[in-house]
């Protein structure tokens, strides 16, 4: 008995090359990896719908840092960009692996070497500390604004920036990585950028808050 032919499926418009080349081209490389030259392939589980559009997107496999945010971001770019069978009547789970290259031009200039600092289980670790140390700095600023803060515990707050390299350097990239985004139409990415810049005690997104953040 013969088989029935495979059910046609969603493809992206332009093939996988397109679809690799879309995808690397709209990568804001994550500060944390970007800083620690960390390298992974992510696999994101979305569902097409019928109508081209990109839903349910969740990590199925990653590192746990900011590289799993970073590929779930780009995975809902690509939302209407997909080729839908004629005949197609039901949503569809896809899962397509992200690959993270750093610059290993900048770790070079950076670290003096062009190997990763870090094992994954040393970067997943210091991602979750970094994590907890700028929830208290956030939690801070935030608390503070609405009159609630300790402002005694600010010399604290101030060293634990110091500690973690949140400065005017750290703020400007951060904004430039938003204003990166805010291009590829993706506000809510910019505006989750620019209240980290906000609620770690800098002014330099406020405008932009005010703009496209209300």
């Amino acid at each position: 008995m013969a088989l029935a032919p495979a059910k046609a499926q969603p493809t992206f418009k332009g093939g996988p090359a397109a679809l690799d080349a879309f995808l690397q081209s709209k990568i804001v490389y994550p500060e944390f990896s970007s800083q620690n030259c960390i390298a992974a392939a992510v696999q994101v589980s979305f569902m097409i719908q019928t109508d081209g559009r990109v839903t349910d997107a969740m990590i199925q496999q990653g590192p746990g840092i900011d590289l799993d945010d970073e590929a779930l971001r780009v995975i809902k770019l690509t939302s209407g960009k997909w080729n839908i069978p004629a005949d197609y009547k039901r949503a569809v789970r896809v899962v397509l692996p992200i690959s993270f290259r750093p610059d290993y031009v900048r770790c070079q200039r950076n670290n003096g070497t062009s190997v990763p600092q870090m094992s994954m289980g040393q970067a997943i670790a210091a991602y979750q500390k970094r994590q907890e140390l700028e929830n208290a700095i956030t939690n801070y600023y935030i608390n503070k604004r609405s009159g609630k803060a300790d402002e005694r515990n600010e010399s604290t707050i101030e060293r634990l920036k110091q500690q973690l390299g949140i400065n005017e350097e750290l703020w400007k990239d951060v904004l430039d990585q938003a204003n990166e985004k805010l291009k590829q139409g993706d506000k809510d990415g910019a505006c989750k950028d620019w209240n980290f810049i906000k609620n770690t005690g800098s002014s330099l997104a406020d405008d932009y808050l005010a703009r496209y953040c209300k």
